[in-house]
């Protein structure tokens, strides 16, 4: 391994909200991060390591996703993969009697080689190692080309990406390596994750319509996919497109276009619902949406590919590791679930995030009275969520809209302690902190540490302290 590293890049997708942070500064827009940087190794962590993976927190806390910048290589494999798709689906005709069309849970587990989606306009080719796909006659299915190579190349850039999340979040490194498949894959297993290579909107696509179906260019054309609060049952999601499109919701449930100005090298990653089990609701999976009624004119259609990380079928995602790591776990994510019962579970966006719903209600409603009077109280309405759940994003909140405006004002950057370490910290007369929470009106007795990671009891004294009355307004909504 090469002693010298090259320094650190991160840039700025143009434009997007502010939001909720994970680390005490808030992001003006999406993270973009180097590949290269986000590598551990032996030793200490670098500062390079640490702002790394600072950033591709807060962008995975704010915007449920992140972009990340591959070497050239692996952006050139990346590239002729997008092309081989694009010239296999342009060449594929479509039969609608022996191309099978699956339903939706069917088309995130298990499923390998071609099938397609004529109500969606969707066409999909996925590649599962371990799997040999025939052709209705027996031959075997020929596929886009680079599919195993690029399957090998995107599985790794997961796997550093979740070492950042477990150093992040104070784990063990190899703490997601137990419920990850073996690599290699030993003799007779199949995969759980999967490549995916799809195509949207396909011009020679529109046989469908000789089937009932609309096609692209029907005049009641929607401009997006029937399923709008898509979320992946997956660990990560990585996924580079030929044109943009990609739109995932933020914390505050507005819609953010992704991937509209990604470079030659970036590819979007964000998180599925088995990260969201398995780090016991501290990462949030990303609703996503993908527009489909842009491309009159385009004879390729959307091309992307798309490769899902999923725990091992036999795994049991649950919260134990985060509980050992000093972090609250909600009842829920207690008992362990297998994956298959995971996989095989309905579950709804609007379930799991119904605060999503009425932000983005709100957000449509910013200039009437009530709006504006919710506003200036700075409360947000979260009384459907779990109680633990709602602390932690009013937590969010808060220090957003008041401990970072103080900070900000007073020129002082935040820098949290390690909760363990911060509890010997406020018993101490020359606390390392000390100056600091004096300085933001830090709350008395409560660790100096990121509002997301402190006891409930502590987060209700950090909201009382800079939201007086705040638990009495809870209690009359």
């Amino acid at each position: 391994m090469p002693a010298l590293r090259l320094p650190l890049e991160i840039k700025i997708q143009e434009p997007s909200p502010s939001m909720d942070d994970a680390g005490g500064d808030i992001l003006p827009s999406l993270g973009r991060v180097r590949l290269g940087d986000l590598a551990a190794v032996e030793g200490l962590a670098s500062d390079s390591y640490k702002i790394c993976v600072s950033t591709l927190m807060q962008s995975l806390a704010q915007y449920s996703a992140a972009i990340i910048q591959l070497p050239p290589a692996d952006a050139a494999l990346l590239r002729s993969g997008l092309d081989s798709a694009r010239l296999f689906f342009h060449q594929r005709v479509y039969d609608s009697v022996g191309d099978v069309v699956h339903s939706d849970d069917a088309r995130e587990w298990k499923t390998s080689g071609y099938y397609a989606d004529p109500q969606m306009w969707l066409e999909m080719y996925d590649y599962r190692p371990g799997v040999t796909v025939r052709e209705h006659g027996g031959a075997m299915e020929l596929s886009p080309s680079g599919l195993p190579d690029i399957f090998s190349m995107l599985g790794k850039v997961c796997r550093d990406i979740l070492d950042a999340v477990s150093f992040s979040l104070n784990l063990r490194s190899c703490v997601f390596t137990e419920i990850l498949d073996n690599m290699p894959l030993r003799s007779q297993e199949v995969s759980s994750s999967v490549l995916s290579a799809c195509c949207h909107s396909r011009p020679s696509f529109e046989e469908a319509q000789q089937h009932g179906i609309a096609s692209p260019d029907d005049s009641q054309l929607l401009m997006f996919s029937e399923q709008e609060q898509q979320i992946d049952k997956t660990l990560l999601t990585l996924v580079k497109s030929d044109r943009s499109g990609l739109y995932i919701k933020d914390l505050h449930g507005r819609w953010i276009l992704v991937d509209g100005d990604l470079g030659p090298h970036d590819i979007v990653v964000y998180p599925g619902l088995a990260l969201y089990q398995e780090t016991s609701g501290y990462v949030n999976p990303a609703v996503h949406k993908t527009e489909v009624g842009n491309l009159q004119g385009c004879m390729f259609g959307r091309c992307s590919l798309a490769f899902k990380l999923t725990p091992r079928f036999v795994a049991r995602p649950g919260g134990s590791e985060m509980g050992a790591a000093g972090h609250g776990v909600d009842t829920q994510f207690q008992v362990p679930v297998t994956v298959t019962e995971f996989m095989q579970t309905d579950h709804s966006a609007d379930q799991l995030f119904p605060k999503n719903n009425e932000s983005s209600s709100q957000a449509e409603q910013d200039a009437s009275p009530n709006s504006v009077t919710k506003k200036k109280k700075g409360i947000t309405r979260t009384k459907s969520l779990p109680p633990s759940k709602r602390l932690r994003l009013e937590a969010q909140r808060v220090l957003k809209e008041r401990v970072q405006d103080i900070a900000d004002r007073r020129g002082i950057k935040l820098r949290f302690c390690n909760l363990k370490e911060c509890e010997s910290h406020i018993r101490s007369l020359d606390s390392p902190c000390d100056n600091i929470r004096t300085e933001i009106g830090w709350p008395q007795g409560v660790p100096f540490v990121h509002p997301h990671d402190l006891p409930n009891k502590a987060k209700l004294g950090f909201l009382e302290a800079y939201e007086p009355g705040w638990t009495a307004s809870q209690q009359d909504e």
